[in-house]
């Protein structure tokens, strides 16, 4: 079975490892977000990718999510002993190898793609990761520029500084993707889709995860056009993000904090939805909007209730498959 995923970060590569325990024969793809992508020191980050290498390939700090286990912080707080920014933004001594290692790579001239592919040789994760692209595309969040959002006057921040250092407490009023307009999906991205069995969108913040992804010229278009089964599952439960603060993601596009509102975000993408059991209500609704969808646990308490879900999702793709 090929499957091909359209991930974030912490929520996506979990239920990933999910399932590879649960399919593990399956040839996964996994295309990954990059406009969280951002330069820290001179270094090249990419979050999310790292984060599903690193989960996929037993390397990730368990207690949060992201960066590496075992991790120290000697070069961090030389850094902020000589007052350099961001120090919002904490790097690991051993994470900064992986960016050290990237941003070398990107200065010789090899195309993120083939760093990304580079990476994964050492923690050999179990799937194909791809970015979305090769180009540089970065999540920009406007906001006010007085900061209690009574002003008219604007500026627009990464999204990095939305998130990490101001916790989404400022209110986004627009969510802008630079450079995702002119774009190229790199190499492998739409083969994986085409080519794909089954095709996730898994739990991760649809605003600022998956959103980026599909906005890469031809990616919607290919997802839309694939012969395979498109199977979402919801971020939302009970009205509230799973984690992180994708509540404010949405609001800044005015899509409602509901597993409905995000359905209704993808809608003309899907065939099937999973809706955690607290929110079986909406599935009438969602179900009315042309999208078969049923309602089991959503919560990834361990690697195990990954699995299930990831099962699940399977089961519903092959039932709308078969109509």
């Amino acid at each position: 079975m090929r499957i091909t995923a359209l991930a974030g970060g912490i929520g996506g590569s979990r239920f990933l490892r999910g399932l590879l325990r649960a399919v593990p024969d399956a040839e996964v793809t996994v295309i990954g977000n990059t406009a969280d992508d951002i330069t820290l020191h001179g270094l090249h980050v990419s979050p999310d990718l790292d984060t599903v290498m690193y989960t996929l390939g037993d390397g990730i700090e368990e207690s949060q999510g992201w960066g590496r286990s075992g991790e120290t912080f000697a070069v961090a707080e030389e850094l902020a002993a000589y007052g350099a920014e961001a120090q919002w933004f904490t790097l690991g001594d051993r994470d900064l190898a992986t960016h050290l290692l990237r941003t070398q790579m990107l200065g010789a001239g090899y195309p993120l793609s083939a760093v990304t592919e580079a990476l994964c040789d050492r923690w050999r994760p179990g799937v194909r990761l791809l970015p979305m692209t090769d180009d540089r595309v970065e999540t920009h969040v406007v906001v006010p520029a007085d900061g209690d959002g009574d002003g008219p006057a604007e500026k627009a921040i990464h999204f990095q500084e939305w998130w990490v250092r101001l916790h989404a407490e400022v209110p986004a009023r627009r969510i802008v993707l630079v450079g995702a307009d002119q774009a190229v999906p790199a190499p492998g991205v739409l083969d994986a889709i085409s080519a794909a069995d089954v095709i996730l969108l898994p739990p991760s913040n649809p605003v600022v995860s998956i959103g980026p992804i599909l906005a890469v010229p031809d990616v919607r278009d290919a997802v839309k056009a694939a012969a395979a089964p498109v199977v979402g599952l919801s971020p939302i439960i009970g009205g509230s993000p799973v984690r992180g603060m994708a509540d404010a993601a949405l609001k800044a596009i005015g899509v409602p904090t509901t597993a409905a509102g995000v359905a209704e975000l993808f809608a003309d993408l899907l065939d099937g939805w999973l809706v955690d059991t607290v929110d079986a209500d909406a599935v009438q609704q969602i179900e009315a909007a042309g999208v078969r969808c049923i309602a089991v646990p959503l919560w990834m308490t361990d690697p195990d209730a990954a699995a299930a879900m990831s099962r699940a999702a399977l089961d519903l793709a092959e039932e709308v498959r078969a109509r």
